[in-house]
């Protein structure tokens, strides 16, 4: 996939408590996003990208609530592709293509193969400071 998040003109940010409902409220607003992009629900790449949000969200509310009570979610969508961002301030970066091998069959592997299945990309950037990152999702559409 060649779409660099950079380039894609529409975004959007929430921030929510890293508390269980973090995950309804992230994918409740994944559609209205979606949505206002102008991507119907039935789009064979909707499924999927909930799912993977709902998964990276799960994790940062497990992992990483100590250290971030806060997760942000930041949205890109550009021509023929929808990216999504899962922000947190714990300092582990987890190895995302290391999840296949590794840990195969956990969350975060089925993140990486879903993404790799539909033609996407998945990497984690840290923050400048290193005591936090945010997984980038990057579909095409």
């Amino acid at each position: 996939m060649s779409v660099r998040v950079e380039t894609m003109p529409y975004r959007h940010v929430l921030d929510v408590p890293a508390t269980g409902p973090a995950v309804r409220i992230a994918r409740e607003t994944t559609e209205r996003v979606l949505v206002e992009c102008g991507v119907g629900l039935c789009h064979p790449s909707v499924g999927p990208a909930l799912l993977i949000l709902a998964e990276l969200v799960t994790n940062a509310v497990r992992h990483a609530a100590l250290t971030s009570p806060t997760i942000t979610v930041t949205y890109a969508h550009g021509p023929g592709a929808f990216a999504f961002a899962v922000h947190d301030r714990h300092p582990y970066q987890p190895a995302l293509f290391g999840a296949l091998a590794t840990a195969p069959g956990s969350g975060l592997a089925m993140v990486v193969a879903m993404t790799m299945e539909l033609g996407g990309t998945a990497l984690v950037r840290p923050d400048v400071d290193g005591r936090g990152k945010a997984i980038w999702i990057t579909l095409p559409l």
